[in-house]
């Protein structure tokens, strides 16, 4: 029983369920605050990622036989990225509102996913405390820089924005491979691969693919993002009908590009470039593709007069055209 409850609080603090939550809120509910709250997490995930490639620390489970693992985890395990996400993503949602039990409740969420990785067997106390450590610290520079970042970069010329989109994502990639570099030489323990391989996981070399994809997606979510707040104007409110059908349409051009990453293979650009156009695809097509199918409706362009864009353009309309 404890650890099915474990298990679901683990779920609530992975990628798994983070994801399509923030799909779904920038698709069907607040346009806004799903795009900050997407590339503040993505931005927290890629740290999260070069951290474990250059601590390389094992997973208690990997080296003290009295400890259970209960996933099969092959990635490393400081700092804990559920602890470090569950930070960054609750306590960045909940600082949108003043509501001292909305903290309250994303503080306690926090812990409880933390102590879950405990219980679970996958990461040690130290590990989650330097999640929760890593996660406020990020937290705080992210409230600090975002509003004078944000208006900084809608300032610039969209041209601007796909370099600086880029140059992001290839700046993190190069992060990437630096911590890889340094473990030149490195080799998985015996003792560990026994471990997770008993625990019914399965051991694969380190590569740069992990690190590629997630400096592409980086880059894909902020190029697609300017995109769609210079043309698309998207406006995530309607009936609910309207906001449930956007979703299978969604999903089903995600799921096409992902199969084209997983075809692609993780090899580091064609994973960059997969993850690009997933990020592509979640910020800016399918909303363009929802206000044509008239499921959405396009927010009116600054300066523009009352009623003098309809709820979508007219076939013949360019999405991006002005009056």
């Amino acid at each position: 029983m404890l650890i099915g409850v474990m298990h679901v609080l683990s779920f609530i603090g992975s990628a798994a369920f983070y994801l399509p939550l923030l799909v779904v809120l920038y698709w069907c509910v607040d346009s806004r605050l799903g795009a900050r709250a997407a590339v503040v997490l993505s931005l927290g995930s890629a740290l999260n990622t070069w951290l474990k490639l250059l601590l390389h620390d094992p997973r208690p489970f990997w080296t003290d036989r009295s400890i259970t693992g209960h996933e099969p985890r092959a990635s490393f395990g400081m700092p804990s990225g559920h602890a470090q996400n569950g930070v960054v993503l609750w306590g960045y949602l909940a600082s949108r509102t003043r509501r001292r039990a909305l903290w309250a409740g994303a503080a306690l969420l926090v812990v409880l996913i933390g102590i879950s990785r405990i219980v679970l067997g996958v990461h040690s106390p130290g590990q989650v405390l330097a999640g929760w450590g890593i996660g406020a610290g990020f937290l705080a520079a992210v409230l600090w820089l975002e509003p004078r970042v944000v208006p900084w970069w809608q300032a610039r010329s969209l041209t601007v924005q796909f370099a600086l989109s880029l140059a992001v994502g290839l700046v993190v990639l190069g992060g990437m491979q630096a911590a890889l570099e340094s473990m030149d030489g490195w080799r998985w323990p015996a003792a560990w691969v026994r471990a997770i391989t008993a625990a019914g996981g399965s051991v694969d070399p380190v590569t740069l693919g992990e690190g590629a994809a997630a400096a592409g997606a980086l880059s894909g979510l902020l190029a697609g993002l300017s995109v769609a707040a210079r043309h698309v104007r998207y406006d995530p409110g309607g009936t609910v009908p309207r906001r449930l059908l956007r979703l299978p349409i969604g999903a089903a051009g995600a799921l096409a590009l992902y199969t084209l990453g997983l075809f692609l293979g993780t090899e580091p650009v064609p994973a960059f470039a997969a993850q690009v156009l997933l990020g592509l695809w979640v910020a800016a097509g399918a909303p363009e593709t929802f206000v044509r199918l008239r499921l959405a409706d396009r927010t009116p362009r600054p300066g523009a007069r009352p009623g003098e864009e309809a709820a979508g353009p007219s076939p013949a309309r360019s999405p991006g055209r002005g009056r």
